[in-house]
């Protein structure tokens, strides 16, 4: 087999998960992460589709289900905490198979952990330039000394630097869908709902909690904004001042919320974009998850189609036994129509999940009241949660088992 050594730009979901599968069929992944560390804190995110197939595939299912949380219920309040919209999340659960909710840092730690220690990792450092050739890749490092692999891959996320600099910056793959997101969690908040997502909405905003465990609290803000803000990714001054701008004068909850967001060092703030490319690859460098297939934050799937895309590309890598060419045009030519579909149900769906008018969250909310349908539910959802794609059934290389046994797939009432 040729074309061995891999290297990995982020240590997030994809990342790690492409590093697991590579592992399994004979190749020798290596990854590296800006971040000193595994993040944590961070969102919660929906976990269903396919990548909950690839989870137990990994054997990760056991751990899915310590670490993540059983919502029932989205419910949808008013200015004084009156219920006016939701619905129980059993009646989407039919249609999506296996499902839980778990902190996006908790999964990323759990695929992680799944590599057992055999994946060289490079924390706190990340990649400057990136030369190719026929023979390989010379990468140099920010920190480290230049190296020499076969193959990179990219999937470092929405702001990807393997990205801009092998196909260019990311303005000439962004496409901005007039939101923000802003998410943070923190400790001892004073109102809890176990088992329930609840939210308020007031036109072109949303806040919403979900109470963790040891008495934490994970909140989720989403705001309109006509064009994206000269804010900093890293200047959490005025990220915070910009949501106290926007929710200051709000009902509900909101003066609690910002209160707890003063002290917070963890708070999660970026454009909700999509990252839309013709291609995925350039020569020896290929693309993975949101550096390269983003759906948007709000589309919920981000995650689980990370760790897909993870799975078909480690897998087109095996079965071609390391022929980049030909393992990164299957991969695209499978994925990306999937991916197209996907995109587009979610840019519908950023419109419905904060509306800009008061007659939009009224119908928003009288919409989710009717969700108890099963075709209301279907209709309302049905493209952004049904995955209509069969996963490929990859050999193993000859001689190396996987570290982790497959379990048979548990009904949707046994991860809870």
């Amino acid at each position: 087999m040729k074309n061995t050594t891999i290297l990995i730009c982020g240590a997030g979901i994809a990342g790690p998960a492409l590093a697991y599968w590579l592992r399994q069929y004979g190749f020798e992944p290596t990854l590296i992460e800006r971040a000193p560390a595994l993040r944590s804190g961070g969102y919660i995110v929906d976990f269903w589709g396919r990548g909950f197939d690839v989870a137990e595939r990994m054997g990760l299912l056991p751990g899915l289900r310590r670490a993540g949380y059983d919502i029932d219920e989205v419910r949808i309040v008013d200015g004084r905490g009156k219920r006016s919209g939701g619905f129980g999340v059993h009646t989407l659960r039919p249609a999506i198979g296996g499902y839980v909710s778990i902190l996006r840092s908790d999964l990323s730690r759990l695929i992680y952990e799944a590599l057992d220690g055999g994946v060289r990792t490079i924390f706190g450092d990340t990649i400057r330039a990136i030369e190719q050739d026929e023979a390989g890749v010379r990468v140099s490092f920010e920190h480290a000394p230049d190296e020499q692999f076969d193959l990179v891959i990219g999937a470092g996320g929405l702001h990807s630097p393997v990205r801009s600099l092998v196909f260019g910056p990311e303005e000439r793959y962004e496409k901005y869908l007039g939101y923000y997101a802003a998410s943070f969690s923190a400790g001892g908040y004073p109102h809890q709902d176990q088992n329930a997502y609840v939210s308020y909405a007031a036109p072109g905003r949303q806040v919403s909690r979900y109470a963790l465990r040891d008495n934490r609290t994970a909140f989720f803000f989403v705001f309109a904004s006509d064009t994206k803000l000269s804010i900093g990714p890293r200047d959490l001054h005025a990220q915070k001042s910009l949501l106290r701008e926007r929710f200051g004068r709000d009902g509900w909850e909101c003066p609690e919320i910002l209160a707890a967001l003063e002290p917070s060092s963890d708070l999660y703030f970026d454009p909700v974009s999509q990252i839309r490319m013709d291609r995925w690859s350039n020569g020896r460098v290929a693309l993975l998850g949101d550096a390269c297939f983003c759906p948007s934050l709000l589309a919920g799937q981000g995650s689980a189609l990370a760790m897909t895309g993870a799975y078909i590309l480690a897998g087109e890598l095996a079965q071609s036994q390391g022929d980049h060419k030909a393992a990164f045009a299957n991969y695209e030519k499978f994925f990306h129509p999937f991916i197209a579909r996907k995109q587009r149900a979610a840019e519908r769906f950023a419109g419905a999940f904060a509306p800009k008018s008061q007659t939009g969250v009224f119908i928003r909310n009288q919409v989710t009241r009717l969700m108890a349908l099963p075709f209301v539910s279907k209709l309302a959802m049905g493209r952004l949660l049904i995955d209509r794609l069969t996963l490929p059934a990859y050999d193993l290389a000859p001689g190396r088992p996987p570290h982790h046994s497959r379990t048979p797939r548990p009904r949707p009432s046994q991860l809870h």
